[in-house]
């Protein structure tokens, strides 16, 4: 009745017999039940310390050069890795620029310096006039966000052609805190950001400070911080701002990550120049 029911898909006489017998007994499920299966000869305690070890010595090693190390399959060491080591394999991230011990250091008593004062005053970050310098582009490349598209499972990406950046550009200045920005102007046609133009925005932002934030104004306890461009660290720059008490946050070398403009406030502000130019 089965063969004539399901033909070549039905099970053989013997197979029913056994799954009967199984059923008899109790097996109230159809599919595989656990087994311990062929034991394992690569995956040792032994073997996931060496491979543990040749790694932490040499990063870079392939998965062939640790098989021949350890002297089993390639397969093997990939589980090792990947399952119960949890390592897996990423690329480097391009940094500014290498720091070394000296710069290191500075960079951890800035921050240091920064997190106990935070928690000494709790109006300290409140207190901070932040600012740096952009390039505006005419129009410029549109970001990965900008450039998704809601797609169903099967239909194909979308493509995106190479860009390039407008070469109508000009530079901005802004000076900004946390109730929003205090100071920005553009830099005029023909001049460069030297110490004589940001002594004159060192001025142009006391006045700004002056008019938008009197709070900090009256009791000169806002503090400023900007990075260590040439033209920010110049000797007229420093002694304009000592001459007039204004306290300056040290920034630590070559960190974007510690300048919220480099990584808050541009960003932010370039995505909404694009948005503009694609919405014309």
């Amino acid at each position: 009745m089965l063969r004539n029911t399901y033909g070549e898909s039905c099970i053989s006489k013997t197979r029913a017999y056994e799954w009967y017998k199984a059923f008899k007994e109790g097996r109230e499920v159809v599919v595989d039940l656990p087994r311990s299966g062929r034991p394992s000869t690569a995956t040792t305690k032994e073997n996931i310390d060496n491979i543990k070890k040749l790694m932490l010595e040499n990063r870079r090693m392939s998965l062939r050069e640790l098989a021949s190390e350890v002297n089993i399959s390639f397969k093997s060491v990939h589980n090792i890795l990947i399952d119960i080591l949890g390592m897996k394999r990423v690329a480097a991230r391009l940094v500014p620029k290498e720091l070394n011990f000296v710069q290191r250091a500075q960079r951890k008593h800035v921050a240091e310096d920064m997190v106990s004062r935070a928690s000494t005053d709790p109006n300290f970050m409140k207190r901070i006039i932040t600012g740096d310098e952009t390039w505006v582009y005419e129009y410029d490349m549109q970001t990965s966000q900008q450039s998704s598209e809601w797609r169903l499972e099967n239909e194909p990406k979308p493509k995106k052609p190479r860009q390039s950046r407008s070469k109508i550009k000009v530079m901005l200045t802004v000076f900004f805190d946390y109730r929003g920005v205090v100071h920005s102007e553009f830099l005029p046609k023909g001049e460069t950001v030297n110490k004589e133009y940001y002594l004159g925005v060192m001025k142009r932002l006391r006045e700004s400070i002056r008019r938008k934030r009197p709070d900090l104004w009256q009791h000169n306890s806002w503090m400023l911080h900007h990075d260590n461009a040439p033209s920010h660290t110049a000797i007229i720059v420093k002694e304009f701002l000592a001459k007039n008490s204004t306290k300056v946050l040290d920034q630590a070398p070559y960190s974007p990550d510690m300048a919220p403009s480099d990584f808050f406030l541009f960003p932010k502000l370039n995505y909404h120049f694009e948005e503009n130019v694609l919405s014309r």
